[in-house]
């Protein structure tokens, strides 16, 4: 929770809004101060020696051992939830789709987002700022389309890599998983060697098969979206 959802998602959205500034900002202040004493309170068991530093050195406290320990105010919010889930499907799935491609993690490209109707229409900056997406210049040309919880985000990623270079990496990855697939399949097939083998060779083989197929899917659809050299 503590690296997933508080530093991971909430530190980093945060940082949108502190740098637009304004009353936004300094809710965001604090509720990202009460958000970091809770959980540094909950990780003190944990590991004292650093939450003590940290804490004392946010609040100005005397000692986080004895600060009153969290409580239940039992707040939920329906609605702020299933946004920041859905802006968060949208993240992950164009974080992945970029991976795939080989881009940097810092890499910018250009992208045009249509998120009209969606809970996080509000967030684009956040989302931005996220994905290192740069706003659409007059030469955008999408190259990739990707709809994901209601929203579609294009990306125009001409210039940004080397598609016969990236074409032919994936075509390597993909040779070796359909020789890895016809392995695996030749030796299933094998009743002498069914009979002989033990249960657990036989299970990894058919998990390596399983792999194999799942590459070759990934591989083939990452191919497919590759744009033209």
């Amino acid at each position: 929770f503590a690296w997933d959802e508080v530093f991971d998602w909430y530190v980093e959205l945060s940082k949108t809004t502190f740098q637009a500034g304004g009353p936004a900002a300094e809710v965001s202040k604090r509720v990202l101060g009460e958000v970091l004493d809770v959980t540094l309170k909950l990780l003190h068991p944990v590991v004292p020696f650093v939450t003590e530093t940290l804490w004392t050195t946010l609040t100005g406290g005397e000692s986080i051992v004895v600060a009153d320990w969290p409580s239940d105010s039992g707040f939920r919010d329906a609605a702020a939830e299933r946004e920041i889930e859905s802006l968060q499907a949208v993240v992950t799935e164009v974080r992945r789709f970029r991976a795939d491609q080989g881009l940097q993690p810092g890499q910018r490209v250009p992208a045009r987002l249509e998120l009209d109707g969606t809970p996080f229409a509000a967030h684009e900056a956040a989302i931005r700022q996220l994905l290192r997406l740069q706003p659409e210049g007059e030469a955008f040309s999408a190259t990739a389309t990707l709809p994901v919880a209601g929203a579609t985000v294009a990306l125009d990623l001409s210039g940004t890599i080397d598609v016969a270079a990236e074409r032919k990496r994936l075509a390597k990855d993909l040779a070796a998983a359909e020789k890895e697939k016809a392995q695996a399949t030749a030796k299933l097939g094998n009743e002498a060697f069914l009979a002989k083998a033990p249960d657990n060779v036989v299970d990894k083989i058919r998990g390596r098969l399983t792999k194999a197929d799942e590459d070759i899917t990934r591989i083939q659809a990452q191919l497919g979206r590759l744009p033209e050299a």
